[in-house]
């Protein structure tokens, strides 16, 4: 669907045609049309296809439409959209930015890791639109640096990673204090019970999208498996780097030390890579990610917390350095490549401590992910199971006898020759020999 046939006004087609959009993608063309009717909306679909654009483009619309009423006047924000990271909403406010470039609207990101100061300067100039973690949000609100009794509209983007982090409680806090009358909309790449829960508390008689079915991955990804072991991680990635070749690369790493670890076997081999991660402060990050946009480095190695935040073009391969427990987060990260109908790379290392996880990515995708073997130094071959009459059982050693104690005075061992468990309380080393009386006995039990 073009997006001329969204009903959509001319400053945004504008904006659009200038970005190089013209055919909006599914969850686009079936979550626009009901959110300028201002109806609620609940969209389920899978990273990567546009629902940023989804619920901006409605907004910036609406937006526009009450301008008027505001008379140019400093106001207070009329849209507030909460997501669960600073990665994410960076690139929500890029997508304000863009999309509503010829439009008389402004915005504004909020959230943690940097200084609030230049955060309540843009609040106090006025702007239609807040993008904000939760946290951050909360610290303002509880300063009374922000006033949000004008919202109109209400985003939760990839509630279910909210939920997740644990953000449900500063959700409700949040929500308990906009005006009960508004639109709200709900985008989540999952659709769990939680989600759902969420949904029917806040929202009203939504319009429910679902444009894929839960957690499945997007198309144009070639997905593999490599089975290495744990200690030839690096080799095999600095190898595949160069040979396969990976032009711009993200791999993702279960912690932030593994985080920082990768990064160092890289730059000992030769290969340019920088980490982002939540110990890294908000000018190191935004650096690194914006050294990867511009091609200076060809690897970024990161934590799951930005497996959603980072909308970059051009991304070849997503290597899963450390398969995740989490199946879904799996959809994520390789979420990451193949965006907006382009073709990419998803390339897993899988060690013995991981094949279960395998298993359960493999179960939620319904469908079993290539195995290579194009390098068999470091290719493990996948382990057969084995039954269990099969195992072969080693004979256990017979157990030590205690050499007999010497006879010595009526068949009495000797204190010399006796074990220690027959050692006098008196003598233990822990009382000592000079132990006596009720507080002797207490140690005794104390440490028998």
């Amino acid at each position: 669907m073009q997006f001329a046939s969204l009903r959509l006004v001319e400053p945004l087609l504008r904006a659009l045609s200038s970005e190089g959009y013209l055919t909006a993608t599914p969850v686009q063309a079936k979550a626009i049309p009901p959110a300028l009717e201002g109806r609620d909306v609940l969209a389920s679909a899978q990273t990567g296809t546009g629902k940023t654009a989804a619920f901006a483009l409605p907004i910036l619309q609406r937006l526009l439409a009450n301008r008027a009423a505001a008379n140019g006047h400093r106001t207070p924000p009329r849209c507030l959209v909460l997501c669960p990271t600073r990665e994410l909403a960076t690139q929500i406010g890029d997508g304000f930015r863009a999309y509503g470039k010829h439009l008389p609207l402004r915005h504004t990101v909020i959230f943690g890791g940097v200084g609030q100061g230049p955060q309540v300067d843009a609040l106090r100039r006025g702007v239609d639109i807040v993008i904000a973690t939760p946290g951050r949000l909360l610290d303002l609100m509880e300063q009374r640096l922000i006033d949000l009794r004008g919202i109109e509209v209400l985003v939760l983007d990839e509630a279910d990673r909210m939920l997740d982090m644990g953000f449900i409680r500063d959700i409700r806090k949040i929500v308990a204090q906009l005006p009960a009358k508004k639109q709200t909309m709900m985008f989540s790449a999952t659709m769990p019970a939680e989600i759902r829960q969420l949904a029917n508390a806040l929202l009203r008689q939504p319009a429910v999208i679902q444009v894929a079915p839960v957690a499945t991955t997007a198309e144009g990804i070639d997905e593999s498996v490599y089975f290495v072991e744990k200690r030839n991680k690096p080799q095999l990635l600095a190898h595949l780097v160069n040979q396969l070749p990976m032009s711009r690369a993200i791999v993702f790493t279960r912690t932030k030390h593994g985080a920082d670890k990768v990064v160092r076997h890289l730059h000992v081999r030769g290969i340019r890579a920088e980490a982002i991660h939540g110990n890294k402060s908000q000018n190191a990050r935004q650096r690194a990610l914006e050294n990867f946009r511009s091609s200076r480095i060809p690897v970024l190695v990161a934590t799951d917390i930005a497996s959603r935040g980072i909308d970059i073009d051009g991304v070849s391969h997503v290597v899963n350095f450390d398969l995740t427990h989490e199946p879904e987060t799996y959809v994520h990260r390789i979420g990451r490549t193949a965006r907006a109908g382009a073709s990419g790379a998803a390339v897993s290392f899988c060690d013995r401590e991981e094949v279960a996880n395998l298993k359960a990515i493999e179960r939620l995708i319904r469908r079993t992910i290539t195995v290579k073997h194009e390098q068999p130094e470091y290719v493990e071959a996948r382990p057969a199971p084995v039954a269990p009459q099969q195992q072969e059982r080693r004979p256990h050693a017979p157990a030590a006898r205690r050499p007999a104690p010497t006879p010595h005075h009526h068949g009495q061992p000797s204190r010399r020759q006796a074990p220690a468990a027959q050692v006098r309380p008196s003598h233990h080393p822990l009382n000592g020999p000079r132990g006596r009386g009720k507080f002797r006995r207490r140690r005794i039990v104390a440490f028998s």
